[in-house]
Formats: C-alpha cells, structure tokens, sequence
C-alpha cells in the first residue's frame, strides 16, 4: 500500500472519534423560532452543535421552540437565528411573554448564541426606518438603528477564541451600550455598524451576532464552548471533551482569512 497519507483508504477521518459507547449525559440544545428565524442557513449552527454534541461522547436533544409552545426552561443550551421583518413580528409576542425566563436563564449561565435578527431582539430595541421603537429582551445592552443601506459580505474578527470568520448581511446598525463587551473585534467587514470596528455582544454566557455562514462550522472552538458550558449546566461536571480534529473547518477558515487579510 502506497505511503502517501492522501492515498484512498488513509485519508484521516473527518469524524474521528467513534461516538462513546456509554454516554456522558443528555445536552438539550433549544432552537428558538426554527420556521420563522432561520432563513440564512442558521439551522447548520443546531446541526453543527448536535454533531458535535455527540462527537464529544454526549447525547444531543434538540427541541424546537415555537410561538405558543411550553418554553422549554429546562433547556440547557439556546439557539436563534436571522429572519425577515415579518418573522420577527411573529415571534415578539411569544418573546415578550417569557423574557423573564428568558432573562433568568441568562443571568443564570446558560449558554446562548443569537444570531441577526433574534441578536436584535436580545437587544434594548430595535428603531425602524421609519421611526417606530421596538423593545427588544434588554439581555444585552445594544439599540439597533434601521438604515437603508445594507452591510453585506464576508468577515474576519478577533474574538476570545481565535480568528472566527463569517458572512454578514443586514441593514440594522447595532451601538453597544457603555459597558457592553462586543463578541469580537472587526479585522474585515463591517460589524455592528461600520464605523466602531466592533462585532456582535458578549454578556455571561449569551453571545449575539450577525454573522451567518453558518457561524458554527466553520469556527469549532465556538461550537466547543458553548457545548462546554451547556455540559456543566447539564450533568454538573466539568466538561468530558474529546481529542477532536476538525481538518477541513480549519482549512475552510484559515483559507477565508488568508484570502482577506493576505499572507
């Protein structure tokens, strides 16, 4: 057999580690408005987060949570992505109704990731083009000002976990609050607003963000530290991870950055 390591049959596995045979415990990740807030490819952060649930030895749950349905406060990890202006009006009410839940889960420390327009709405408010406020949850201290003019394209940050990459495309430009954390600072690409070099916003364990891509995939230190933190809220142990190798996110990732920074 040839002893080049590319030959068929020695390629190293994308999935390395074969699942555990005993599972580490049960991580209930919580997708928020699957149908009316994940129109740019979000479902792949879920997808992502359950594959990796288990690669890391865990048993994924995934629930769908819908306008009208039992919130599932016994979640222990929560997900929300982009929509249109018509699905954001149709989850208000249902957000408006169990923001203290809501809210109580994140003081607590669970482990949140909202993406576009759901980061929004964790948001103070959102002032349309028009003038109009809409109260956001206030989990995290942003205003969003409609515009006009979208920002649109792909982007390179410095965050706590290394360069993450993504795709943004939004009109909203979001302010941060005086003593708000962004989730990462701006390499390439616009950001929150263009202007201040910031991205999304970190308070605890929620993260918001525009990017899309979707974001998880193609930045798996991110997924690992949600799946972490949601780890120790769901067995009440530290974090079990296995030796993961993820070769082509990281050649996905690292290729983005070289084609926008050079070098």
């Amino acid at each position: 057999m040839s002893d080049n390591p590319s030959s068929l049959g020695e390629t190293p596995a994308l999935f390395d580690v074969p699942p555990a045979a005993t599972s580490k415990g049960t991580i209930r990740v919580v997708h928020l408005y699957p149908r009316e807030m994940s129109i740019y490819g979000d479902l792949g952060n879920v997808k992502c987060l359950a594959t990796r649930i288990r690669r890391h030895g865990y048993e994924p749950e995934v629930i769908g949570h819908s306008p009208g349905d039992p919130f599932p406060v016994d979640g222990h990890l929560f997900v929300g992505g982009g929509g249109q202006d018509s699905g954001q009006a149709r989850v208000e009410e249902d957000l408006e109704r169990n923001a203290s839940a809501l809210r109580d889960l994140a003081a607590a420390g669970s482990p949140m990731l909202m993406i576009c327009g759901m980061y929004q709405l964790f948001g103070n408010a959102f002032v349309t083009v028009d003038g109009r406020t809409l109260p956001g949850l206030g989990i995290l201290d942003v205003t969003t000002q409609g515009n006009a003019t979208r920002m649109i394209g792909p982007v390179v940050l410095d965050t706590v976990v290394g360069k993450v990459v993504g795709y943004e495309n939004h009109s909203g430009a979001t302010t941060l609050g005086s003593g708000q954390a962004p989730f990462g600072t701006v390499v390439h690409g616009h950001g929150n607003n263009g202007s201040d070099k910031t991205e999304g916003a970190r308070t605890g364990n929620v993260i918001g963000s525009y990017l899309h891509g979707p974001l998880l995939p193609a930045n798996p230190a991110l997924a690992d530290l949600l799946i972490g933190l949601a780890a120790v809220r769901a067995t009440g142990r530290p974090f079990e991870p296995e030796p993961l190798l993820d070769p082509v996110a990281d050649e996905a990732r690292n290729r983005q950055v070289r084609r926008l920074l050079g070098g």
